[in-house]
């Protein structure tokens, strides 16, 4: 059992390490998991206040996970709930007041809020204690909402929250939310090298982007742990994939609009020059001065190129595209990348912007029907995608076919 200064130097760790993370969507998730570990919750959701409502975010439940087979994730609904007293977390999201209780299903008389049991009953669920409290920026304004479900005790008993504990809780809220704003900022300033992007080939959407990089992500952690890589080591590399995924197609603002525009599909001459936003968007990113810098280069250059060989551009100068000596083709073209000479987050975004792609209407063609996407996937194993890759994204289909919920087109 730790005493109080171990736990106050736990959650003053823990504070440290969610500030390591950079990306919003990762970051969300994390400080869901970090802050179940500290309290020994079973289960809990973390809500983003937009405007007067609370978006559901994440969740997460060790009691319904363990009933999953292994590897499988639980999927969610993506909603929103407005911020009054009709639940706890719209209660603690209007009063900037933190709640906790021993059983929800025996509120005392008088509250302002209630507990909704439709979820208990879907999932045969029992929901008992609940901690609720708010995200509070430097200025004291909430900018969300975390709720922790049943702290259990070392046999797996559920019991009430520790009242002692609910100070240090606080404390690791507010480092939560500074943490929260920061990567808020980065998603804005990634999202707005996107805008510009989107100025010139309207494909590019920040929903586009948003879906490209769930995608790879859930192919990424999927591949990874099957091979074995270390927990520690997923996270951060996810962090990371997740906003260079973003940015796979940013060279498009180097492509002239006439390309980038055209109501049909390019001519020959034309794809030639479409093909140069790939190191366009590699020399955006090349004074490297972080790990993001490395990834993002690497993603752009490289999600065109195919297993087999057969993409582009190849082994270039990604200063000039021209071909690196001992990579020349005839007619002045260089040799495509194959297999593992493509770097893994290259083959990650080629499947996640392949699948989106297809599934999404474009002004020369429709929307395809999801089996045929499915299909078309499948064909390519081991000719344009890494059939292991590929692999790991069909394992993680439940998932994947939930994220467009999240990030539709407006």
């Amino acid at each position: 059992m730790l005493d109080e200064k171990q736990k106050l130097r736990q959650i003053i760790d823990l504070g440290h390490e969610i500030a390591s993370v950079n990306d919003v969507d990762v970051l969300l998730e994390r400080i869901l998991t970090v802050a179940r570990q500290f309290s020994c919750a079973d289960a809990g959701s973390i809500y983003i206040k937009e405007g007067n409502r609370l978006k559901f975010s994440y969740t997460q439940n060790n009691t319904l996970q363990e009933k999953l087979p292994s590897g499988q994730k639980l999927i969610y609904s993506t909603f929103s709930i407005p911020i009054n007293n009709e639940s706890i977390s719209g209660y603690v999201a209007g009063t900037g007041e933190t709640v906790n209780i021993p059983d929800v299903y025996e509120l005392p008389a008088g509250v302002p809020y209630s507990f909704n049991k439709e979820y208990d009953e879907i999932s045969s669920y029992r929901t008992k204690s609940v901690l609720t409290f708010p995200l509070k920026n430097n200025h004291g304004e909430t900018i969300g909402v975390l709720q922790l479900i049943n702290a259990m005790d070392s046999e797996g008993n559920i019991m009430p929250f520790s009242r002692e504990d609910v100070p240090l809780t606080m404390h690791f809220a507010n480092s939560a939310a500074l943490a929260i704003e920061r990567a808020q900022i980065t998603r804005i300033v990634i999202l707005r090298m996107i805008k510009m992007a989107e100025l010139r080939d309207p494909k590019e959407t920040g929903a586009h982007v948003n879906r490209v990089a769930s995608y790879a992500v859930e192919i990424y952690e999927k591949w990874a742990s099957g091979r074995g890589v270390p927990q520690r080591e997923i996270e951060k590399n996810k962090d990371i994939l997740r906003m260079a995924a973003m940015l796979h197609d940013v060279g498009k603002i180097g492509i002239s609009d006439n390309i980038l525009k055209k109501p049909a599909r390019l001519d020959p001459e034309e794809f030639e020059i479409m093909k140069q936003h790939s190191y366009i968007g590699a020399k955006l990113f090349c004074d490297r001065c972080s790990d993001f810098d490395e990834a993002a280069s690497l993603v752009a250059l490289n999600h065109h190129e195919r297993w087999d060989g057969k993409g582009y551009p190849g082994f270039i100068n990604t200063m000039d595209g021209s071909p690196i000596i001992g990579y020349e083709l005839e007619g002045g073209k260089a040799q495509g990348k194959k297999g593992e000479e493509i770097p893994p987050l290259g083959r990650i975004v080629a499947i996640a912007d392949v699948y989106d792609a297809l599934g999404s209407r474009r002004v020369y063609k429709e929307a395809w029907d999801h089996d045929r996407v499915l299909e078309t996937l499948r064909d390519e194993r081991g000719k344009q995608f890494d059939p292991e890759m590929l692999d790991a994204f069909f394992a993680s289909l439940d998932v994947i076919r939930t994220i467009p919920q999240r990030y539709p087109d407006s």
